[in-house]
């Protein structure tokens, strides 16, 4: 077997890794997903905005890292949808969406998800009095800097160029403190850090926010973990926590089943999991074979 092992081409451990991805996504393989603390954080923020609540949707995200990210996206905008089917079947305010990007291709993003939750599955919010899409602006970090106490006077337009005085929904808002939540899903910079640096640091006690962002760009937001932002989704694993979570309270307990497009992070984690169990066993088989051959070395001197 050592010799086996110490002369195995490694065009067959390419092949493992292959079937490891290929057979969860073939056979549709998926495992329970148990929610953490900042999962269950991160919905407890969503659901805590009061009724008649502002929230503020950032996507800054771009289509390569949709794979993380757009589950958690899509789970964000479906739970706050099923808030304000709540919120109107029992004739109570509704919840308010506001998206926006920092990224030029994030309104492509923010389209797909409107589309893709909003208008399939709630087609009875209406634009511009239920949510608004207020587009991209150049700027980086300058924009947060500026609309945390004027957004009147640097989105002047929604994404469609309609003046937001127009907007049912956008008047009396001036700037993000008159929202209840943040939610930023980032994929990079600008993205999260930027938006607690220049947000939720300056405005502890008047902007709260909450994100969800790729896994290399979770360890940066640790730190800021649970002050200045109370919730974090990380990489696919955080975005099938929170539809876990989502899909249960809105779905489950109601004895609905859940469409299959609202999976999409449970889905994902299958051969991601299977791929990383196979990594770790090639890892321990190779460190058990270089110390038996280290063994054998030293009986032979």
């Amino acid at each position: 077997m050592y010799h086996f092992l110490t002369t195995l081409d490694r065009r067959w451990i390419f092949l493992l890794m292959l079937l490891a991805v290929a057979i969860p996504i073939l056979g549709q393989v998926q495992f329970p997903e148990k929610a953490t603390g900042l999962a269950k954080s991160t919905f407890d923020a969503v659901e805590g905005v009061p009724d008649g609540g502002k929230v503020m949707l950032a996507f800054d995200f771009d289509p390569p890292s949709e794979g993380e990210l757009g589950p958690m996206a899509t789970s964000f905008v479906r739970h706050l949808c099923e808030r304000w089917k709540e919120q109107k079947a029992q004739g109570r305010p509704t919840v308010k969406l506001y998206f926006l990007a920092l990224w030029p291709v994030g309104p492509q993003m923010i389209d797909d998800t409107i589309e893709k939750v909003i208008k399939a599955d709630y087609p009875e919010m209406v634009y511009g009095e239920d949510y608004v899409n207020l587009g991209f602006k150049p700027g980086y970090e300058g924009v947060i800097k500026v609309i945390v106490t004027d957004l009147r006077g640097l989105y002047t337009t929604d994404a469609l160029g309609t003046n937001i005085d127009q907007i049912p929904m956008c008047r009396g808002v001036e700037n993000v403190q008159s929202m209840d939540l943040v939610i930023n899903v980032s994929a990079g910079y600008p993205g999260t850090k930027e938006w607690v640096q220049y947000a939720a640091t300056p405005y502890p006690d008047k902007i709260k926010i909450v994100g969800g962002c790729t896994g290399v760009q979770a360890p940066i937001l640790y730190p800021y973990i649970p002050k200045q932002l109370p919730g974090l989704l990380g990489a696919i694993k955080g975005a099938a926590e929170y539809e876990a979570l989502v899909n249960e309270h809105y779905d489950t307990k109601k004895g609905r089943e859940t469409p299959a497009k609202y999976l999409e992070g449970k889905r994902r984690m299958g051969p991601q999991l299977i791929a990383h169990v196979l990594m770790i066993l090639l890892i321990v088989v190779g460190n058990i074979v270089y110390f038996i051959g280290r063994s054998r070395e030293g009986r032979s001197t």
